[in-house]
């Protein structure tokens, strides 16, 4: 491997910030580390998803690499519909059509993997 000129980062858990996801009520998200860190190629964020809350029918440019740290809810990916709990894992294609949704009492957590660059959300018509 080659030398990036990255430097290293440890960013303490205490110090991210979570903002609120617009195209979902009920989904916050936090970017962990991104290009702003020095990360070449990936940015890793952290989604929270409440009891209750859904996330509407979308495409994203880039793909999606996904790892369920808590809770249990459903993910619809193209035409199939999972129930992942955690220590899922998820691969969505870029430009898959997909969806969430938590009908369960607890919290829903994942850490979301993609590549640095334009990652703008389509939002599909029911």
């Amino acid at each position: 491997m080659g030398d990036t000129g990255s430097k290293p980062v440890v960013k303490r858990a205490r110090d991210v910030e979570y903002e609120s996801v617009g195209a979902a009520d009920g989904m916050s998200k936090a970017v962990l580390i991104d290009e702003s860190d020095g990360a070449p190629h990936f940015a890793i964020r952290r989604f929270r998803l409440e009891a209750g809350a859904s996330v509407p029918k979308h495409t994203n440019e880039v793909e999606h690499e996904q790892y369920v740290l808590a809770g249990e809810y459903t993910v619809g990916i193209g035409e199939e519909e999972y129930t992942v709990a955690a220590g899922d894992s998820l691969l969505i294609p870029a430009g898959t059509v997909h969806w969430y949704r938590n009908d369960g009492e607890l919290e829903g957590a994942f850490l979301c993997a993609v590549p640095n660059g334009d990652d703008s959300i389509d939002l599909l018509d029911e």
